[in-house]
């Protein structure tokens, strides 16, 4: 069964182009190329649509505000993919639902695994995005959280600092000498009690102290 794509993004060539690539896989088939958020929002409402590639700035509707309404009232899997890696877009995006922050440079089969994992339940981040939001993060004083402490045990704090940090699960386990599986539990916990998603969201909320 493919995967059944939309393209949402006013530039006509770019999404027409996106179309014709990503039709050359086998496994994809592109519903329709959109002109705005609006757009893709309307159509995912009323479509079956697997994943929708949104741009961010569109007019009517941007990207990260169709990514929110998909979000939540379809079963649709948002992903941006954009030229545009500013930290509001980018915080914004994966708060309001985003699993996928892609810029358009990317090789089309770095674009197509991308596709394709999101599709599977994954988050992905591009690494340059995801530097972006490490950095910033690790601007903020090391020891300064606005979590409730009451909500978490120590060692759920401990790890959601370090996963702030851009720790991975296995750079965790060394640090707090642990096995991965043990912080693969954590990391479920904490997502329960927020109703997260994904890791990067949970380093957002560690240093903001806001789930949306």
């Amino acid at each position: 069964m493919k995967i059944k794509i939309i393209i949402a993004d006013d530039n006509s060539f770019i999404r027409e182009g996106l179309k014709i690539i990503l039709n050359t896989y086998e496994e994809f088939e592109v519903l329709d190329t959109l002109n705005d958020g609006k757009e893709a929002v309307d159509y995912c409402k009323n479509n079956e649509v697997d994943v929708a590639l949104l741009d961010v700035r569109m007019p009517h509707m941007n990207g990260v505000e169709a990514t929110k309404i998909i979000s939540e009232e379809t079963k649709t899997k948002p992903m941006i993919l954009t030229t545009f890696d500013d930290d509001e877009y980018i915080l914004d995006a994966i708060k309001n639902g985003a699993k996928g922050y892609l810029l358009k440079n990317n090789e089309p089969e770095r674009i197509r695994d991308a596709i394709r994992s999101v599709y599977n339940g994954n988050s992905i981040i591009q690494d340059i995005v995801l530097e972006k939001i490490k950095s910033n993060l690790l601007e903020t004083k090391e020891t300064e959280t606005k979590i409730d402490p009451t909500l978490f045990t120590t060692r759920e704090r401990d790890i959601m600092s370090l996963i702030a940090k851009g720790y991975s699960n296995k750079e965790i386990s060394k640090q707090l000498f642990i096995s991965e599986g043990t912080v693969a539990n954590y990391i479920t916990s904490i997502l329960g009690k927020t109703g997260l998603e994904h890791r990067t969201q949970i380093a957002i909320y560690f240093i903001t102290g806001k789930v949306d």
